[in-house]
């Protein structure tokens, strides 16, 4: 009887897997074998033609993005087949699709992970969730609020990405003592995954959580001559920066309201465990001494002229080769990096240059923003922030407002709104992708923690991300003006 059960289970069919599958590799060849499109063309009358590779780009793109949300292979697969599919088809040479693998920006997700890798073998993670713990107390509405407070408040002085993986292990400490296994809960779901979606909320505050600030401004400088300063930027967005994440706060309590209102003895239970580790021992020293001087040198950069030439990638490098160097980590700890996030990355890396490289993006923004040229300047300005909402779950979000914003700039003069309403609407969204795991890092380490399956985020995703699109809208409409932002410029 036994073997007959187990040969039932080795012979079942995932059918669910092979449909999606082949509804993946369906849209790949329809859309990369189907006869040319119209070219896009922008208010000037210029036409933007899209290539054959362009082409390709895009059918490359709808097959990574239904892999990837409904995880039919490891999403590091969906990756390589990324890469693979821009050299078999001609799209971009090899040369060109792999090399994204390891930018700049993968390999600073990598040495992020390693600095959550250090809090946990040193014991920082557990001191610092054991002392959250004794302060947030027994509710568990009040670990989602502490947890989600303390990630905001960090990424407004250091990258998001980072904010992510040195939370990371310390909501694994907090999971722990909430639940006897690792098994999927709601409060494990909505830990993280709110985790990664206020990192995303709390980044848009300054220039420090993210470098698609920087990015927008230096656009918004070379198009409409003006500066827009670190302070001005952070007065228009700290209000809905942190409206949406007290909203989200809310939002999880509904959608993932957790199973127990209190864990009983939760706070007695964490000051013994506190207790019982002692003073802090020499590794833990060295290891926050490394980390918090990395992450100050890259938050200094913004205002130290010398040091704005360093890219930040090889600023926290250094902190993974110092922790080997002293021996912090060894060999064994550089086997247990979780491949699969990094390769995550290297593959929206690729996806996203391939679409910026081929013109595939520059033709979607064209076409896209050209629709509402002649729309109400309520509608045009919502369509920008739902249009860089959408690309910045799909490619970097520096690419999403460096194809976008020209655009509208361009057009937003036609319709009376000033650039000013562009810029800031742009950069709230591109700062929160809710849908896809490679929207950004903290999507992607929260994922490590195997609470949620990429299908789950992209479900809880859409009424979050139509939550900001609501918020956007306030904010246009009331909360900006009276706090003098111009609007329209007649």
């Amino acid at each position: 009887m036994t073997t007959q059960t187990e040969t039932l289970q080795e012979t079942h069919i995932d059918w669910k897997r092979i449909l999606f599958l082949l509804i993946g590799l369906t849209l790949f060849f329809v859309v990369n074998f189907s006869p040319p499109w119209p070219d896009a063309i922008d208010p000037t009358g210029k036409h933007f033609i899209l290539s054959k590779e362009a082409k390709g780009a895009l059918a490359v793109f709808l097959l990574g993005g239904t892999w990837w949300v409904f995880e039919v292979v490891p999403i590091g697969i969906t990756s390589l087949t990324i890469g693979v599919l821009q050299v078999l088809f001609l799209i971009r040479t090899a040369n060109s699709a792999f090399k994204d693998f390891m930018t700049p920006s993968v390999l600073f997700i990598f040495a992020s992970l390693v600095i959550g890798m250090v809090f946990t073998k040193t014991g920082l993670t557990k001191r610092l969730a054991y002392r959250m713990l004794m302060i947030v107390g027994e509710k568990t509405s009040m670990i989602y609020l502490g947890c989600f407070v303390v990630t905001a408040a960090l990424t407004h002085i250091m990258a998001h990405t980072a904010v992510a993986a040195t939370m990371y292990p310390l909501l694994i400490t907090i999971y722990e003592m909430y639940a006897d296994d690792d098994k999927p809960t709601n409060f494990g779901k909505g830990l993280f995954i709110g985790m990664a979606f206020v990192a995303g909320a709390g980044s848009i505050v300054t220039l420090l959580g993210a470098a698609r600030g920087a990015v927008a401004i230096g656009f918004y400088k070379d198009i409409i001559g003006k500066e827009i300063s670190f302070f001005e930027l952070s007065y228009y967005m700290f209000p809905i920066g942190w409206a949406m994440v007290f909203i989200l706060w809310g939002f999880f309590m509904i959608f993932l309201k957790p199973e127990k209102k209190t864990i009983p003895g939760l706070r007695e239970k964490a000051k013994i465990l506190s207790q019982a580790m002692g003073k802090i021992t020499k590794d833990e020293i060295i290891a926050a001494v490394i980390i918090f001087t990395c992450i100050l040198v890259m938050s200094l950069r913004s205002f130290v002229p010398f040091l704005k030439p360093i890219d930040k990638t090889a600023i926290i490098l250094i902190s993974t080769i110092l922790f080997f160097i002293l021996r912090i980590l060894d060999i064994s700890d550089l086997e247990t990096v979780p491949w699969n996030i990094i390769l995550l990355f290297g593959g929206a890396m690729s996806i996203g240059f391939c679409l910026w490289e081929t013109g595939a993006a520059e033709w979607l923004a064209i076409g896209w923003l050209t629709l509402f040229q002649n729309a109400p300047w309520f509608v045009f300005v919502m369509s920008i922030a739902f249009f860089v909402m959408i690309m910045t779950n799909f490619i970097m979000n520096v690419a999403a407002i460096a194809i976008s914003l020209p655009v509208a700039l361009v057009i937003a003069p036609y319709l009376g709104v000033a650039p000013e309403v562009i810029l800031f609407s742009a950069l709230v969204t591109a700062g929160m992708p809710f849908l896809l795991l490679v929207g950004a890092a903290p999507n992607a380490i929260a994922y490590d923690s195997g609470q949620f399956s990429t299908g789950e985020f992209f479900k809880y995703g859409i009424p979050a991300s139509i939550i900001l699109m609501a918020v956007v809208a306030i904010a246009v409409l009331v909360v900006w003006p009276i706090m003098g932002m111009p609007i329209l410029t007649s």
